[in-house]
């Protein structure tokens, strides 16, 4: 498990330490940086997929994200960009980058072919590894297929473009963690566990993905239960665009197995609160099951949804960390400070950064 990173020099992160754990995640009012470390994690990832990271540099422009030249990723008066990661352990690594701004690549200050010699066994960089964009595919007639990305990579596709393929394939394997099983489940697939969760979000719902060869495409449809009938297959584009933009989050945290790294954006995008908070229990359940999770958020239900679950002992406090991130608009510079908020064994947090979360009660004052 990645057990600590240390960022320096990049964007907003001037100097700021991550000590992480199996759920982490990350919030704040938009524009002050909370997506950086995980940006940091996907240039990471696909410098290393495209060989650069070795010996070359870090790749600005990839199908994991496209921030520009180096003009656009350093912070001010920077001339380099560190970044310390920890591995269970195992002794820091430490990526150095030199300043090129008008190049997407910045050259790699430090060769890391010798310290990087087992990164296979790191899942930041093998394929225990799934990215979810908060693009996410939305509601199509068909879905692409990729053998690629599905046999390969072991991916959903970083826009989750080919979940429909993956439950076409896959969808009657077994769970790999019994944790995510459903109380309702009639069996231990992956299909059966995706119908009944789903069907929490939007109840009878059931799932329906068939190969269609002769157009190298999915097709996906949806049924729901209607008293002892079942009804006919619904489109995507016709039961709403939640349904859809949720199934590959879903779908993710129930293929996932331990040792696996999630990175998830906004995945209550879409949803009705109480969907929401499901989200975050389920993100819960496999974070205490081995599988490590990096989550992006603005929703307080998502939020909740993590505290109930420690208080049910689903998962313990100590495998959930926050990290707000905020910026003083009067500062000297132009950095983003890093406020660690503490959870208890009944959900309770330790404090509450103005912006943290706050937004429903400082209504409801004004309210009353």
């Amino acid at each position: 498990m990645l057990e600590f990173i240390r960022v320096q020099g990049f964007k907003t992160l001037l100097d700021a330490s991550f000590s992480l754990t199996s759920l982490n995640i990350f919030t704040g009012l938009n524009g002050m940086g909370k997506s950086t470390l995980m940006q940091v994690l996907l240039l990471l990832r696909q410098s290393y997929e495209r060989n650069t990271l070795l010996d070359k540099g870090l790749l600005l422009k990839g199908e994991y994200a496209v921030l520009g030249n180096g003009s656009d990723i350093f912070a001010e008066q920077a001339d380099t960009v560190r970044f310390t990661c920890t591995w269970s352990q195992e002794k820091p690594l430490l990526f150095c980058f030199n300043y090129a701004p008008d190049s997407d690549m910045q050259p790699i200050a430090n060769q890391m072919r010798e310290e990087l010699r087992n990164a296979d066994s790191k899942s930041l960089f093998n394929n225990n590894f799934q990215y979810l964009s908060a693009d996410r595919i939305g509601p199509k007639p068909s879905y692409e297929v990729s053998s690629y990305w599905i046999h390969d990579l072991n991916s959903l596709g970083n826009h989750g473009e080919y979940t429909a393929h993956f439950i076409a394939e896959n969808g009657h394997e077994p769970l790999s963690l019994n944790a995510l099983r459903h109380p309702k489940a009639v069996s231990s697939t992956i299909l059966e566990n995706l119908d009944r969760w789903m069907a929490d979000i939007s109840p009878g719902l059931r799932i329906r993905a068939a190969m269609q060869p002769a157009t190298s495409s999915v097709s996906l449809g949806y049924t729901f239960d209607q008293g002892k009938e079942i009804t006919a297959v619904f489109k995507p584009q016709n039961v709403g665009f939640g349904i859809t933009y949720v199934l590959p989050v879903l779908t993710a945290l129930l293929r996932a197995k331990a040792g696996d790294m999630l990175i998830i954006e906004n995945p209550e995008s879409h949803l009705h609160p109480a969907g929401q908070s499901l989200v975050g229990k389920l993100c819960a359940l496999a974070a205490h099951n081995g599988v490590q999770l990096f989550i992006e958020t603005h929703s307080d239900h998502f939020l909740n949804g993590v505290r109930v679950a420690v208080k049910e002992k689903i998962i313990a406090p100590e495998e959930v960390k926050f990290f707000f991130l905020e910026r003083n608009k009067d500062a000297d510079s132009h950095e983003s400070t890093v406020i660690s908020p503490e959870i208890d064994d009944q959900g309770r947090i330790n404090c509450w950064p103005a912006g943290f979360f706050d937004e429903w009660d400082r209504q409801l004052e004004k309210l009353l």
